[in-house]
């Protein structure tokens, strides 16, 4: 191929046309900063950030759309399961033949000390033990969320006890079963225990031991026949949101820490 004009006219000028390899320097394109300051800016000659902290941006505790929308999504099918109760809907009819294909398909002695895991005096010591451990630490209001949390669950689940009187698929006469009172005492005890000590261990096993000790609830419950399976379900789906509010305290406060931290060493 000939040379070009242009190669010949810019071969001896190293001032312009394409830019020059340098021994030393990384030969990739240079990064942008997303506060529009050069990388290469001098410490000394940041310009603290609202929060205080110089030369970086404040944390975000966290996008609260997609909790939002799940703590929706959870309304809005417990709202549907509860109408179906109240008026007898077709989802009962799916749920009186599962509940009839489980219940005592396990030996009794089995499903009763699952469904003792769903106990006050069982599940929330554990709550408990996890919110002070917290608080020690530091997380006051993360652990102030979680015992929130579990002072909500018979606000929420006795008045609707009483409004729907369904009564029980072993017993047809009483009444007091939707939601299950025990499978919401489980899931914010333990799941709310591991949000409270997950930062703290170096694995994910608090969830998984919150996530298998809420479903050996659930599973005695329906398997003892001493709850429906939409019992279960409809608590699951009215805890969801206690949750996710326990989980964004948890975000608010880390940021809070972060902030302060970040404040104190900067007027230091």
């Amino acid at each position: 191929m000939s040379e070009t004009p242009r190669s010949r006219e810019t071969g001896g000028d190293t001032s312009t046309g394409l830019p020059q390899h340098r021994t030393g320097h990384a030969f990739a394109h240079t990064p942008h900063r997303s506060d529009s300051r050069s990388p290469q800016t001098p410490r000394g000659a940041r310009q603290p950030d609202p929060g205080g902290r110089p030369g970086t941006i404040p944390p975000v505790p966290g996008r609260p759309a997609t909790p939002l929308l799940i703590a929706a999504v959870c309304g809005l099918l417990f709202s549907l399961v509860t109408w179906q109760v109240l008026v007898s809907g077709p989802l009962l009819t799916p749920d009186h033949v599962l509940s009839r294909a489980l219940v005592r398909s396990v030996p009794d002695s089995v499903t009763e000390r699952l469904s003792d895991l769903g106990n006050i005096p069982i599940a929330v010591p554990v709550l408990v033990l996890a919110m002070a451990y917290a608080a020690r630490r530091g997380r006051a209001l993360v652990a102030g969320a979680a015992g929130l949390a579990m002072a909500l669950v018979p606000a929420l689940v006795i008045p609707f006890k009483e409004w729907t009187a369904r009564p029980g698929p072993l017993e047809p006469w009483a009444a007091g079963y939707f939601p299950s009172g025990h499978t919401a005492t489980a899931a914010v005890a333990y799941l709310g225990a591991a949000l409270l000590v997950r930062p703290y261990a170096r694995r994910a096993w608090p969830t998984a031991a919150a996530l298998v000790l809420t479903g050996a609830t659930a599973g005695g419950l329906i398997l003892r026949g001493w709850h429906w399976p939409l019992d279960v379900l409809a608590s699951l789906l009215l805890c969801t949101p206690l949750l996710l509010g326990v989980a964004w305290a948890d975000r608010v406060g880390r940021a809070g820490r972060v902030s302060l931290r970040s404040t104190r060493r900067s007027s230091g």
